[in-house]
Parts: C-alpha cells; sequence; structure tokens
C-alpha cells in the first residue's frame, strides 16, 4: 500500500517515487537528442508527432530530425497523432514502426504524442493487431513486457506525460478513455526545452497551463500524497499561478515559458506519484464522449469538484490559498479554502478559459452515464472524498 496522503487518510507502508534516468530541462535542452540517441544505440528512429509539427518549417520535429542525422541515425515518421490519440493511432504507427524497420522511438509534442508512443511501445511488445487489444492493459501495473525504448521531447507545459508512468488511449467505438498505468511505460530520457515552446498558441498554452496547475492541486489533495509529491505539487501550484497569465499573454516571453515548463515537469512528476482525483475521472468522459480537449476539461472541473471535495481536509484546502499568491493573514480555515477555490476561478478567467460545460456542447442527458464511468475510472479511487453516481451528476450539472 501507499503512503497516504495526511490527517486520517494516512494509511502508512511504502511508497514508489518513479521519474525517467534521465532529464533535460531548459533552454537549449534539445541539442542532447541526438547525444542520447547514440547512447540508447539507436540507429533507426520513427519520430512520432502530428502533421502540424512535421510540417513546420524550423520546428521541433525538423529540429530533432537533422540533430539526429548530424548523428548518424536514420529517421522515418508517424505523424497522424490526434488529440485524445485514439488506438487506431497506436495499430497505424505500430504497423509503420514494422514496416520502417525502425528500432528507437522519439515522441514530439504534447501528452497526445508521448501517450500514443507509450501506446506503440505496448503494441509492439506485445504483438497487438487491433486497437481494442490495448484494454486489457488499463489498470495498474498490468503490462508484464518491456516496451520499446524511447526519448520524450515536450513542447508543450502541461501534461507532464513526458515524466509519468500514464498512457492514455481513446477507443472510438466505445466512447472510452482509458489509462494504462505502469513503470514501464516511463521513456528512457525526457527532454523539456523551453525554447521549443515559445510562441505557442494562446488557447493552447491556457489549456496546458491549467492542466499543470490540476495535476498539482489533485495530487496535494489527494490521499496519496506524501511529502516528496507534495513538494513537487507546492512548487508546481506556485510556478502556474505566477507565471500562466504571463506566457498566455505574451508567448515569446522566455522566463514565462521556461518557468512553465518547470511547472508541468513537476506537477507531473507529483502526480505520477501521488495520484489524482475526480477531476481527472470526469474530464476523461468529456474526452472519451466528446473528444473534448483534456486541459480545458480540467480547467472547467476543478474548482467545482474541490469545493466538493474541500470538507475532507479543510486545512489542506486552506493551505493551497497561500500557493495560489493569496493574502490570507487573519483569515479563517474555511475562509482560506474558499479564496483558493476562488483563486483558480479567477486564473481560468483571466486566461480565457470557457465557462460553461453546456457551451462546449455536452449533453445533459449524458451525465448519469458519464458520473458511472467516472467512478469506475482509475484516478477517483484516490479521491479525498467518496461520492456516489448522483454526488458526480449533480458535479458535471454544477459545472454546466
Amino acid at each position: 500500500m501507499r503512503f497516504g496522503g495526511y490527517g486520517d487518510n494516512h494509511f502508512g507502508g511504502y511508497h514508489d517515487y518513479l521519474v525517467p534516468a534521465i532529464q533535460y530541462i531548459g533552454p537549449g535542452a534539445v541539442n542532447k537528442v541526438g547525444e542520447l540517441a547514440t547512447m540508447f544505440g539507436a540507429k533507426k528512429v520513427m519520430i512520432v508527432c502530428d502533421s502540424f509539427m512535421h510540417s513546420l518549417k524550423g520546428g521541433a520535429a525538423e529540429i530533432v530530425e537533422g540533430l539526429l542525422k548530424d548523428a548518424g541515425i536514420e529517421v522515418c515518421y508517424y505523424d497522424k497523432v490526434e488529440p485524445n490519440p485514439k488506438e487506431y493511432n497506436v495499430i497505424e504507427a505500430k504497423n509503420t514502426y514494422l514496416a520502417e524497420k525502425a528500432d528507437f522511438l522519439i515522441s514530439i509534442g504534447g501528452g497526445s504524442s508521448h501517450d500514443c508512443t507509450k501506446g506503440i511501445g505496448i503494441a509492439v511488445a506485445n504483438g497487438l493487431e487491433k486497437g481494442d487489444e490495448l484494454q486489457k492493459f488499463a489498470g495498474i501495473e498490468l503490462l508484464d513486457k518491456p516496451i520499446l525504448p524511447f526519448i520524450a521531447v515536450n513542447t508543450t507545459a502541461g501534461t507532464g506525460s513526458e515524466v509519468t508512468r500514464h498512457c492514455v488511449i481513446t477507443s472510438v467505438e466505445k466512447k472510452l478513455k482509458y489509462v494504462i498505468v505502469s513503470w514501464r511505460n516511463m521513456p528512457l530520457a525526457a527532454i523539456n526545452d523551453s525554447d521549443l515552446m515559445l510562441g505557442k498558441p494562446q488557447g493552447l498554452t491556457a489549456a496546458t497551463g491549467m492542466d499543470a496547475l490540476t495535476h498539482a492541486y489533485e495530487c496535494y489533495v489527494s490521499i496519496n500524497a506524501n511529502p516528496v509529491t507534495d513538494a513537487a505539487s507546492i512548487q508546481g501550484i506556485k510556478l502556474v499561478a505566477n507565471w500562466l497569465r504571463k506566457a498566455v499573454a505574451l508567448g515569446a516571453n522566455r522566463e514565462a515559458r521556461e518557468n512553465m515548463c518547470y511547472a508541468s515537469l513537476l506537477a507531473g512528476m507529483a502526480f505520477s506519484n501521488g495520484d489524482l482525483g475526480y477531476v481527472h475521472a470526469m474530464a476523461h468522459q468529456l474526452g472519451g464522449f466528446y473528444d473534448m480537449a483534456h486541459g480545458v476539461a480540467n480547467a472547467m472541473l476543478l474548482p467545482t469538484v474541490e469545493k466538493w471535495n474541500m470538507p475532507s481536509n479543510p486545512q489542506r484546502f486552506a493551505d493551497t490559498a497561500a500557493f495560489m499568491g493569496e493574502v490570507v493573514t487573519g483569515l479563517s480555515v474555511l475562509e482560506q479554502a474558499d479564496k483558493a477555490i476562488a483563486s483558480i476561478e479567477r486564473l481560468s478567467k483571466d486566461v480565457g478559459i470557457p465557462v460553461g460545460l453546456s457551451t462546449q456542447g455536452i449533453e445533459e442527458d449524458m451525465l448519469p452515464i458519464m458520473a458511472e464511468c467516472a467512478l469506475k475510472d482509475g484516478n477517483a479511487f484516490s479521491n479525498p472524498r467518496i461520492g456516489k453516481q448522483k454526488d458526480v451528476e449533480a458535479l458535471f450539472k454544477a459545472a454546466f
């Protein structure tokens, strides 16, 4: 059993803490990619990204390809990754990998590219022929074979997938977004080069930044939080609160981009080891049923869910007001907790996150089935407050 979180939820027991073996962080870090691939014995690399990334002149894919070729390594591509990567993306990419006789993977992008790459590694290692065969590995530590080795080159500050054990895949047929959690999903190396994040669109910056905040915040109040994950969560919250507005306002702000890069990294390290809660469990349903952008879904749900969670440990939630930069002198614990929730709402508004699930085409008659599925999601079991289906339905409704 993992360490419990805090207070009455402190169960005791051991705790594992996993991160990639090698990480390079900061401006210019991408220049290590050729050296790393050579060190890992790569002869032919398949780069996994989306079509825009592949076609972007002077973009991350072109930079990585050049560095690999300079190191004497052959390059091929799978460039059809979609947001909320689909099972068919994984199988198409697996077939490309085998046809090209590649021997190594490099993912370039955000969570979609990294998750797809993890899925490719699982599919090749297990000889999967159909996308739905991935579903048998959904859950915690069900992989029993090493997946393909890969390097994750990150270009957004949000998902943290480049440093987590989580692989999130979507079944179009079942409208299901599921998570394969295993230490085997860890990349051999992660590269977070903030220069690759310069100039990203405001909407993408806002959504991924709020995703990072959600990771840090949910982990801090998770029942599986511990002193190590707390350190990463607290700093992650502080960095997002201080720098996200600036990164959205001016995409070329190098200082803001670098600090958001660290925020995303810390939040990813935290939640990969301390887990999440109902925000992610519910957001996965919005992604599965409506293909909704994950960061936007998290941002729209976070204040509502955490306000409901707050009675589980008011002091824990009160702590986060100061992390968000709020003045709390003279306030009671409950007043501080309320101020923390209000601070999240203001940040979300300031960076342009849409208000109300109804504005995103979510249908009210889908709430019961989404609530039922959310309670089965692996993230639900570390939420600090236990709810029933009617409670989760009410949370979806409150976010409408």
